[in-house]
């Protein structure tokens, strides 16, 4: 069976994705304006709220993620691989002449 005979036979499960409410303190004056801005982008208050939270996470996410030392700064760039270099073999060879 080919892949696609596979996939049109077998669905593949979503992830359950569950909602939660949240309860947040905001000046009355700001969720009027968020209102209004929502109900002019045909939107759901909850639908900007919960993009811009995903946003906002991703963005640290991201930052954590590249945050690196000034020696591995310096270092980044100056290796090229090749694209038939197996990295996991290549450690594990390096890590047994160290070690054994």
């Amino acid at each position: 069976m080919d892949l696609i005979s596979y996939l049109c036979l077998y669905k593949i499960p979503k992830p359950i994705i569950m909602n939660t409410k949240l309860t947040l303190t905001i000046e009355q004056e700001i969720i009027e304006r968020a209102k209004e801005y929502a109900k002019e982008k045909n939107r759901s208050l909850s639908d900007i709220i919960e993009n811009y939270l995903k946003a906002l996470t991703k963005e640290e996410r991201k930052k954590k993620i590249t945050d690196l030392g000034p020696v591995v700064k310096s270092l980044r760039g100056s290796f090229k691989m090749t694209k038939s270099m197996d990295y996991k073999k290549e450690l594990g060879n390096r890590l047994e002449e160290k070690y054994l």
